[in-house]
């Protein structure tokens, strides 16, 4: 039972420390890394080394994938971009095994080990809440490491005396097999593939299995690490469950390979020990497999990337992400202006529909939390037409088409402006008992605009387009007598200055969605009067002029 305790012990020591470091590297690099993942990897070469790089300083592929996928949410990283951060966080936490390996045993532990923790923890304790405390953290994370290594060593020194392990010893598929599957478990159990790691080098280094098995060991830690993404990703945004998804063809496809070349791998990593003149103990070539097989799985996943990029992006489509995409535009008909121009027109009704769905979302009282799919689903929509229109400009088009884009144009800004003021709408009003005039006053002007914003807004593609687009008298009136309602209010103190801005505000914002709303649909009928004004032999003879 002894070796058993000191097993649990050291892997107690190891995490600790894993846990210290990494938490201490994160605080003292402070947004650097943040802005390595977002200003970095603009190419996927540049996000491969990102990963690489951010994973090395942190030791934690855990934590990355975490920091990439909010990036995503964020649309800071594109879904291409956060695969190749992902891809070369695996390669990037091989660098624990090489700690390990070239250090953890061939060092004195105990002569570093203690003292480092005792430094480290002077440092943090003295500095509570800077970087040097954090650096305390991280020198103190590192003695606690070792010192688990050293504690995990002796372990596996008895265990190698006290346990048979003939039949890993024979080797052979079935040795193979396990030991992959002993790796997934360990990595799932500890929820760290370093910790994992840890224990199958100590393993090796004892002599408790051969060099192949813990080879294939490796590999099922590897395969470890998916669990966890898919564990985390349950639940979670789209964006989230494609990450993961990326996660796990990569490791997938890596182990597959590596496990069926898994001899020639070997003979390969003991060639390249011997070139490099590392000195060839187990450890180290364990370590070599690792980094190598990793590095496998990038070279195998460049010419597939695109591909699973694609297939990704059309998994785990949520409604509002469909109703984000764009129905109507094409790049094929970018080479005929006058088509073009028809589909971005078609594509701006749809924009107006959404913003039509949010704004009167949030006259009926959604919260921002309710309205926040919705606008991301228009957000996208937007920046998708956005791109098409950059195209349209570079296109040769005639003075006709020339005079009618800064009018699709326009339309769109009106209709982004009636989204953004729904934001605006659905803000909470600091709480408190409100006056029964602005109550009156609000809740009629509220239906006022509501009625209005239902008629002139774009219910769908082929709406046919209402007669009205005047702001009604009413209309307006209402807004003075919801205005006037507040102020005197104010004035009588029954509101308070917060209450009476953020009231004003929102009336404000229902005022200026039912002016740009009214634009909008003044300038569609401008639109529709300048296409009927053309015969439909001159319309047919301007396409094909185009």
């Amino acid at each position: 039972m002894e070796p058993l305790f000191h097993l649990l012990g050291g892997l107690g020591l190891f995490l600790l420390g894993m846990g210290f470091m990494t938490d201490g590297l994160k605080l003292a690099a402070g947004p650097a890394l943040e802005r390595i993942l977002s200003d970095w990897t603009r190419t996927r070469l540049r996000a491969l080394l990102s990963g690489v790089l951010v994973t090395g300083l942190v030791q934690s592929s855990s934590a990355v994938t975490v920091a990439t996928i909010g990036f995503v949410n964020a649309g800071l990283l594109t879904l291409g971009q956060s695969m190749w951060v992902i891809f070369g966080s695996n390669v990037g936490t091989t660098m624990t095994g090489w700690l390990v390996a070239l250090v953890g045993f061939k060092m004195p532990i105990e002569l570093f080990a203690l003292p480092l923790i005792g430094v480290g923890m002077l440092l943090r304790l003295t500095g509570e809440g800077s970087r040097r405390g954090a650096i305390g953290m991280t020198i103190a994370g590192f003695g606690a490491l070792f010192l688990g290594i050293d504690v995990l060593r002796e372990a596996f020194g008895g265990l190698g005396s006290a346990v048979s392990f003939d039949a890993w010893a024979a080797g052979g598929a079935g040795g193979v097999l396990s030991a992959v599957l002993v790796g997934i478990v360990l990595t799932t159990l500890m929820q760290s593939s370093s910790a994992a790691m840890a224990v199958v080098l100590t393993a090796v280094a004892g002599g408790v299995v051969p060099l192949s098995v813990a080879a294939a060991g490796v590999i099922g830690v590897n395969l470890g690490t998916t669990i966890t993404a898919i564990i985390a990703a349950l639940g979670a945004t789209p964006n989230a469950r494609r990450t993961a998804a990326a996660h796990v063809a990569f490791n997938l496809i890596t182990a597959v390979v590596a496990l069926l070349c898994l001899p020639v791998l070997l003979a390969l990593v003991a060639w390249m020990t011997d070139v490099l003149e590392l000195e060839p103990t187990a450890t180290t070539v364990l370590a070599t497999f690792h980094t190598t097989f990793n590095v496998l799985g990038v070279l195998l996943m460049w010419p597939l990337s695109l591909r699973l990029e694609r297939a990704l992006s059309a998994r785990f489509v949520t409604p509002d992400e469909d109703a984000g995409r764009p129905q109507h535009l094409d790049a094929n008909v970018l080479s005929v202006p006058t088509l073009a121009l028809d589909a971005l027109a078609l594509e701006a009704r749809r924009v107006g529909a959404m913003a039509r769905g949010m704004v009167l979302s949030a006259i009926d009282g959604a919260t921002p939390a309710s309205l926040a799919h919705q606008r991301e689903a228009f957000d996208r929509l937007t920046r998708a037409v956005a791109g098409f229109v950059v195209s349209i400009h570079r296109s040769t088009m005639s003075a006709a088409s020339g005079e009618r884009l800064p009018r699709v144009l326009r339309e769109l800004r009106y209709y982004e402006t009636v989204a953004r003021m729904a934001s605006v709408m659905a803000e909470p009003v600091p709480s408190g008992p409100l006056p029964d005039d602005v109550v009156r006053c609000e809740t009629h002007f509220r239906a006022q605009v509501r009625d209005w914003l239902a008629l002139v807004l774009p219910a769908g593609d082929a709406a046919s387009l209402p007669a009205a687009a005047v702001l009604p008298d009413a209309l307006v009136a209402g807004y003075a007598a919801l205005k006037d309602a507040i102020l005197r209010a104010a004035a009588a103190d029954a509101l308070d200055i917060v209450r009476m801005d953020a009231l004003l505000e929102r009336a404000r914002a229902m005022r200026l969605a039912a002016e740009q709303a009214g634009k909008a649909l003044q300038l569609l009928h401008r639109i529709e009067m300048n296409d009927e004004a053309m015969s439909p032999d001159e319309s047919r003879m301007h396409l094909i002029a185009e």
